[in-house]
């Protein structure tokens, strides 16, 4: 049976590093404060203050419950478990560190957390240190929770006042020292700052989230800020430029063919494969080369002084050009200024030209047409001069060589006299012919005769001469035909030799003949292969400044910042996970 105890005093000493974190508690507690209602047994806890140390004043007119007097508890005090005096003087010299009320509260929770009976704040950091543990090392929240056995009070609801006793003197149910104690024995006590484990996770878990909250809009703003300082700043920059700085440019625009003559001389299937009067692709990929050189730009410059326009003061210094600039400054302005492109679908040149001045523009744009026009009428003038001198090269090398051929036929003819070996061989052997027929008609007759029985002798006779004198002829035609026949001056080898020269000179009027042909092939060739630079557009000076665009030329910079900002910081991320991992 529990003894509901009377109204106690209580003297408060205040540990002088811990001020500061406790209240007026001489304010709070007083005589005349009615105790705290008892907890109900589910919300009792132990309350403690790290660094108050309550000591309940003694009541003469009191009785405790367990029936012992203020004499009989201070000749309890004086029997041998009291502790030494050592530990009073180690607690006193810990007292005298200036602990601070975190330092002690964390001791305490060591101490819970190791089983030490500890009496107070300052023996858990005696008794911790007794035992080789730093008291003040920062734990895990989950180590730092008590175990529920170690802290359940007691069914009157205040923690036991022998809780932090050993255990034997626990079973024997009697008090050997009642020492000052953080927590007071009866049950008025403070306000426990303590929570319950759930409390500590919800209050733990808020944390996190408002950590990750406050990380969340850390992150945030320092997007923001790199964001205005590596996009929307430059951005500013370059469109305060184009909007008040830039010097206004002014374009002339223009367009031209390339074009070949009409195919009037080849027909049929030549004709078609020759191609159309827009093949000139080559043509016009070499104008636009030229045009982009800098043999035009050093040409415009002699002509109309480009250098000079572009170096005026009342330019701006980014567009400027420097007075003593270089021939490859000068190009370089040159070609941010003349644009040319090619179609090679509609065979258009396309070209613009941007200057300070509308008029200048449309004179530069002028000046590189007629440029372009000469630049044509040279390829077509060489390439057709080559044609021709190769065609009339081969033309005349034909015609010596049919000289030549023809003369030597003329010198064959006149060493032997005879203009026609062959007809005289001809003529030899016809004759030939005719004697041995007659011979074979005079021995015939003769055969006839000489059958009779009586033959007429005078018909006999002038049948054998007959037959002697034209054996005689044949044999004389016979040497004839071989001395015409044998040896370097014979009539075979003359007609030989008339024969090749013949045909030699037969083949050289056959190439003569192609060679003229190749001649009047290559002239027209060269009457087709004639470019005509045809404009269709022509240049006209501008009333508007066609540059800068000032809203296009903006967005285009804050995307080009954005892009380089956004490939900046994935290579950074890329790069510190690759370190990180």
């Amino acid at each position: 049976m529990t003894m509901k105890p009377k109204a106690r005093k209580f003297r408060i000493r205040r540990d002088p590093d811990a001020a500061a974190d406790l209240p007026d508690l001489d304010a709070e507690l007083s005589d005349d404060t009615p105790p705290p209602p008892n907890p109900r047994p589910d919300q009792r806890k132990p309350a403690s203050a790290p660094h108050v140390s309550v000591r309940p004043k003694p009541n003469e007119n009191e009785q405790p419950a367990g029936g012992d007097t203020p004499q009989e508890r201070t000749e309890k005090a004086k029997e041998p478990d009291a502790p030494p005096t050592t530990a009073e003087a180690e607690i006193d010299a810990i007292r005298k560190e200036g602990l601070t009320g975190r330092q002690l509260r964390m001791a305490r929770r060591v101490a819970q957390k190791h089983n030490l009976p500890a009496t107070s704040d300052f023996d858990a950091v005696r008794l911790l240190r007794q035992r080789g543990i730093d008291p003040f090392k920062r734990a895990q929240m989950l180590e730092l929770v008590v175990p529920q056995n170690a802290a359940e009070p007691h069914e009157g609801g205040a923690p036991d006042a022998f809780s932090s006793l050993p255990d034997a003197d626990k079973d024997s149910g009697k008090p050997q020292i009642q020492l000052p104690q953080t927590v007071p024995g009866d049950k008025q006590s403070l306000p426990s700052t303590e929570l319950s484990p759930a409390e500590q996770r919800n209050r733990q878990i808020s944390e996190i989230q408002r950590d990750i909250a406050r990380r969340r809009r850390r992150k945030l703003a320092a997007l923001l800020i790199r964001l205005a300082v590596f996009v929307l700043l430059p951005t500013a920059v370059v469109g305060t430029y184009f909007y008040a700085y830039a010097s206004p440019m002014y374009s002339a625009k223009s367009e031209f063919l390339i074009l070949q003559a009409d195919n009037v001389g080849g027909g049929g299937l030549g004709g078609l494969l020759t191609g159309t009067q827009f093949a000139t692709s080559q043509d016009s990929i070499a104008v636009q080369s030229y045009l982009e050189s800098k043999d035009a730009m050093l040409r415009l410059d002699r002509d109309l002084g480009f250098r000079e326009h572009f170096s005026q003061d009342w330019i701006d210094p980014i567009q400027r050009l420097p007075a003593d600039a270089t021939n490859d400054e000068a190009y370089k302005t040159y070609k941010k200024h003349v644009t040319i492109g090619y179609d090679p679908t509609e065979g258009v040149i396309r070209m613009e030209v941007v200057a300070a001045d509308p008029q200048v523009s449309s004179d530069f744009s002028t000046n590189l047409i007629s440029y372009a026009e000469d630049r044509v009428n040279n390829l077509s003038h060489q390439k057709r001069g080559d044609q021709m001198q190769d065609a009339m090269q081969g033309f005349e090398n034909a015609q010596i060589e049919r000289r030549k051929a023809q003369e030597e036929l003329v010198r064959l003819q006149q060493q032997g006299a005879i203009l026609d070996p062959e007809g005289v061989i001809a003529g030899l052997r016809s004759q030939i012919n005719n004697i041995e027929i007659q011979m074979q008609e005079k021995q015939l007759q003769l055969a006839a005769l000489l059958d009779n029985a009586r033959p007429n002798q005078a018909k006999v006779d002038g049948a054998r001469s007959d037959i002697g004198r034209l054996q005689d002829l044949l044999d004389q035609l016979n040497t004839r035909m071989v001395d015409a026949s044998n040896g370097e001056n014979s009539l075979a080898q003359l007609s030989v030799r008339i024969q090749m020269a013949q045909a030699d000179l037969a083949t050289r009027d056959m190439m003569l003949q192609s060679a003229l042909q190749q001649v009047e092939q290559t002239r027209m060739e060269a009457n087709r292969q004639v470019r005509y630079l045809t404009v269709s557009v022509n240049p006209v000076p501008s009333d508007a400044p066609s540059y800068p665009r000032k809203f296009e030329d903006t967005v285009l910079a804050f995307l080009i910042f954005s892009g380089i900002y956004l490939m900046i910081s994935l290579t950074a991320s890329i790069l510190r996970e690759q370190v990180t991992s």
